[in-house]
């Protein structure tokens, strides 16, 4: 089993995440289920090389193409894996505010370091009191006193972001709830101004390179689809920031992530799981998504074969 549940006046976890997080991604069986199995095992061999954290059921995860009752299964499977919950975020965002709260209310239950929140993401031109007003809703229904929150920016999935201003209205009401943000917009001015201007709030930019600024800008880390590959090199980055060898990891994680980010990166992420393990399984998505094609396997395969990537290979085969 898992680590047991905090008591009611214990946090979901006392130590904050930071670091290499990988948003890992979900391997599927032919008709479409998650393969918890092979869910539980990938996210142990991450935490054994490298990452100082796991995003479950993120966008890389594909978590919003799975029902409630699909997720909260594989809340359970990691729970009573034993795999170590402090170490783990889990997107808890739905488009239907009982969804998110249920998964919310679950992430405490469970005892997992954090939950996730995408924004609403089907009605768009949401105003700020609205936006305030849903999150509000889902922590104050989801158990506040235990709940650790951190807020997911993807506006160019979601339609909907997290403004500033939003986000400092929550952490000024919520400040012990509300504990930080990821941000996959890409836009580091933003990712930037959220690490200066919200106080005690650790912010994820969502690709490796991004912790090439992580000392300047005042990152807590880097939460990443391609760290599903990149581990045990970024990791190398993160624990040697600010040193020549830190930023030439770095620099060698980021040309993985250019060469996996040719095609959709989901796809491109499962597709190096699936070569690197030998498993063809791994390729699969859920539809709408869909594999990439042999041609476009062709060229990610030579983007990668002038990066580090044969190193992850014979970690894999270990």
């Amino acid at each position: 089993m898992g680590e047991p549940d905090p008591s009611p006046e214990e946090p979901m976890s006392a130590q904050r995440l930071r670091g290499v997080i990988a948003a890992a991604a979900t391997p599927l069986k032919p008709d479409w289920s998650i393969d918890l199995a092979k869910l539980t095992a990938h996210c142990r061999w991450l935490l054994d090389h490298g990452c100082d954290g796991i995003n479950l059921l993120g966008t890389t995860g594909e978590a919003t193409s799975f029902s409630r009752d699909q997720r909260l299964a594989v809340m359970r499977a990691v729970a009573e894996a034993g795999l170590p919950l402090a170490r783990f975020m889990v997107g808890t965002g739905a488009a239907a505010l009982e969804d998110a709260v249920a998964l919310t209310r679950a992430a405490v239950e469970l005892g997992f370091a954090g939950a996730l929140l995408l924004p609403p993401f089907y009605y768009k031109g949401i105003d700020p009191a609205g936006l305030t007003d849903y999150v509000a809703a889902v922590i104050e229904r989801a158990g506040a006193a235990r709940l650790k929150l951190y807020l997911y920016n993807f506006p160019q999935n979601s339609g909907v972001p997290y403004p500033l201003e939003v986000v400092q209205a929550l952490k000024q009401r919520y400040p012990a709830v509300l504990v930080g943000l990821k941000d996959s917009s890409g836009d580091m001015a933003y990712a930037a101004a959220m690490a200066k201007e919200v106080p005690d709030f650790d912010v994820f930019p969502s690709a490796e390179g991004g912790l090439k600024q992580a000392k300047e800008l005042g990152f807590a880390g880097c939460i990443s689809a391609t760290a599903n590959v990149t581990a045990p090199i970024v990791a190398e980055g993160w624990r040697g920031l600010g040193t020549p060898a830190g930023a030439k990891a770095i620099e060698e994680a980021s040309a993985v992530r250019a060469a996996l980010c040719l095609y959709p990166v989901i796809a491109c992420t499962k597709w190096a799981l699936a070569d690197l393990t030998g498993d063809a399984n791994w390729s699969r998505l859920s539809p709408p998504l869909s594999a990439i094609d042999a041609g476009q396997q062709a060229k990610v395969k030579a983007a990668l074969a002038a990066t580090r990537y044969g190193e992850v290979r014979a970690l894999v085969a270990a």
